[in-house]
């Protein structure tokens, strides 16, 4: 693709707002590029290999493409092969893991610089969720090789000791499905109970698993220190100490706040951070520059999703052809 291909809109995110914003560029006949930094809808890929989505199967249909699903709440290997099928009908054109550096402003549009490339849009458009982070906790040894921020399968710690940090889905998830195979877990939960939005049908069970001992867990707790063979874990009783194999922190994850820093989007000065836009239009405060999806709540990731973001596509190219009349 030459250096100096000019399109519409540059896309910068590949996941299903992504899509649905280039869907709805090419049923309005403007030139798009999606660059997408990872896999297809990267961060769908990176969820836990037996997610299921709290969500119904066409809450989170785009493209007019219809989910179809065997079981009640679809499962992650069902949404990558919707979310393929998505891209290949509606012939997407999109550059998988090229990852967007930068972009500046220049006559007529932005620049946008990548790790493959350089190209020119006079719109741009940022969906890049906020699963790229991950929310650290801040103590000794969690640099350590046996720490992650990311659960995949749980046959990989059969029979191991496990320590999930977390109440929320994800730590509730990776916490049953690796007691199922063979591993003695430990939860450390800051809150006195398990988190209120886990999924109502695994909520009961994680909560009786605990009760019965099956599982332990220390309530009103945080991590200390993490070593090699143990972690330290500061308790309403003073501090424990339990071997560990394996620390599993689901502590939550934020959108690249920096990158939208180093574009020029400005944020808001509280805790929240959100980045500034017109709710209608989904324009920022640079001229041309769109947000979409979960990126537009900043730090508040529970507030926009899938479902109830998709429609900021529509918004966005309205706003982009309402301009060019």
């Amino acid at each position: 693709m030459s250096m100096n291909t000019k399109f519409d809109i540059i896309i910068i995110g590949g996941g299903p707002i992504g899509l649905a914003c280039g869907i709805e560029a090419k049923k309005a006949g403007l030139t798009y590029l999606i660059l997408e930094k990872g896999a297809l809808v990267n961060s769908l890929y990176n969820y836990p290999v037996n997610m299921t989505f709290f969500s119904t199967s066409e809450r989170l249909e785009i493209g007019d493409v219809p989910f179809m699903s065997i079981n009640p709440k679809p499962t992650r290997a069902e949404a990558l092969e919707y979310y393929r099928r998505v891209a290949t009908k509606w012939e997407l054109t999109i550059r998988l893991f090229e990852k967007v550096n930068g972009a500046k402003a220049i006559e007529g549009g932005y620049e946008i610089n990548t790790s493959k490339g350089q190209y020119k849009a006079k719109n741009v458009i940022v969906s890049t969720g906020f699963y790229d982070i991950p929310n650290l906790m801040k103590v000794p040894g969690e640099e350590l090789p046996k720490v992650t921020h990311y659960y995949k399968d749980p046959n990989f710690y059969a029979f191991q000791k496990v320590l999930v940090v977390g109440a929320s889905n994800s730590a509730v998830d990776a916490a049953m499905e690796t007691w199922r195979k063979g591993a003695e877990v430990t939860m450390v939960v800051r809150e006195e109970s398990i988190g209120p939005r886990v999924k109502y049908w695994v909520k009961p069970d994680v909560e009786n698993r605990i009760k019965e001992g099956s599982i332990k867990a220390f309530f009103n707790s945080t991590v200390k220190e993490i070593t090699p063979s143990t972690v330290v874990i500061n308790t309403p009783d003073g501090p424990q100490t339990v071997e560990n194999d394996w620390v599993i922190a689901m502590t939550g994850y934020q959108p690249n706040l920096p990158f939208l820093k180093e574009l020029g989007i400005s944020l808001s000065k509280d805790e929240i951070m959100k980045p500034k836009y017109d709710e209608e239009s989904m324009e920022t405060n640079l001229p041309n520059v769109y947000l979409a999806g979960v990126v537009c709540g900043g730090m508040n990731t529970h507030s926009l999703f899938i479902e109830n973001s998709r429609v900021h596509a529509e918004q966005i190219i309205a706003s982009i052809l309402k301009k060019q009349q």
